[in-house]
C-alpha cells in the first residue's frame, strides 16, 4: 500500500491510496473539517450518490467535498461480483470527476447485514468537508476486514474457517490494519467512533483485541453492527472516525 497521502485541493482533504473502489482513509486540510452524516432511511445506491451530491450543492459544497461513503447490500458478494459492483461504483465517481491523477480519494464501507437486509445495494451515511475554525484534523478510516492487498480470495486471512481461534486472528488483522491507516493519517488521537461489523460474537475480539489493539476503546467503546463484511468468506470488519458533528439527514 502507498502510504503517503495526497491531497485534494478542491475537496479540503487528504487521503490514503487503496484500491480502485476507494481509498483507505482520509483526513481534513487546515481550514475545513469532516462531517459525518448519516442517512435516514437509506437510499439505493446509485439515486443516493446523486441525492448527495445535490444536498452538498444545495449547501454551497461541491461534488468534490464528498469523502466517504457508507453501503449496505443484500448478502456478501462473491468475490467476482463485488469487482463488478465495485467497476460500476467507480465508474460513476469518474464521471464525475472525482478521481485524482487515478486514484479514488472516497473512504467506503461496504456491509450486509444479517437481519431485515435491504432488497438492493443502498447508502447508509456519508462523510463530506465544510469549512471551520476547529484546530484539529478530523478524520475518516475506511472499512476493512481481514484481507490485505488487492481483492483476492487468496488475501483474505485463514479463509472459510470461523473457529474460535480462527476469529481471534482475523479481528486482530483487521485491528492491525485500522491502526496502521490511523498513524498514516497523522496517528490523530481524536477517535471519536468505532464501529465492529460481524456476524459472530464479539466479547473474546473485543477483549483480547480490539481492547490491546486500541487503548482509546476502553473509554469510548464500539458500537457493534450484526452484520456480515461485503465478500464471502471475510467474517471480520471495522471502520474509525474522528469528527466532532454527526448528522442524520432525509434525502429524496
Amino acid at each position: 500500500m502507498d502510504t503517503s497521502l495526497r491531497t485534494n485541493v478542491a475537496g479540503g482533504y487528504r487521503f490514503l491510496p487503496g484500491i480502485e473502489p476507494y481509498c483507505c482513509g482520509v483526513v481534513s486540510q487546515p481550514g475545513w473539517e469532516i462531517v459525518h452524516a448519516t442517512l435516514d432511511p437509506p437510499i439505493p445506491w446509485r439515486a443516493g450518490l446523486h441525492s448527495i451530491r445535490q444536498y452538498l450543492e444545495t449547501n454551497d459544497r461541491s461534488r468534490h467535498a464528498l469523502c466517504g461513503v457508507e453501503l449496505r447490500c443484500p448478502e456478501p458478494f462473491s468475490m467476482d461480483n463485488f469487482i463488478n459492483f465495485n467497476h460500476e461504483y467507480r465508474v460513476l465517481l469518474e464521471e464525475w470527476g472525482l478521481l485524482i491523477d487515478g486514484d479514488n480519494p472516497v473512504a467506503r464501507t461496504n456491509v450486509a447485514p444479517v437481519e431485515s437486509p435491504p432488497d438492493e445495494s443502498v447508502i447508509y451515511g456519508f462523510s463530506y468537508t465544510e469549512p471551520s475554525t476547529l484546530q484539529r484534523p478530523t478524520f475518516v478510516i475506511a472499512g476493512s476486514g481481514e484481507l490485505r492487498g488487492r481483492l483476492d480470495t487468496d488475501h483474505i486471512l485463514r479463509c472459510g474457517e470461523t473457529s474460535e481461534d480462527a476469529l481471534r486472528d482475523k479481528a486482530r488483522c483487521v485491528v492491525e490494519i485500522m491502526n496502521e491507516r490511523l498513524v498514516h493519517l497523522g496517528n490523530n488521537e481524536s477517535l471519536t467512533t468505532v464501529d465492529v461489523y460481524t456476524a459472530h460474537g464479539y466479547h473474546q475480539a473485543l477483549m483480547q483485541c480490539i481492547i490491546p489493539g486500541l487503548p482509546a476503546v476502553a473509554r469510548l467503546g464500539t458500537r457493534w453492527f450484526y452484520s456480515r463484511p461485503p465478500i464471502q468468506n471475510i467474517e471480520f470488519e471495522m471502520d474509525m472516525r474522528g469528527v466532532r458533528q454527526e448528522l442524520e439527514i432525509h434525502l429524496t
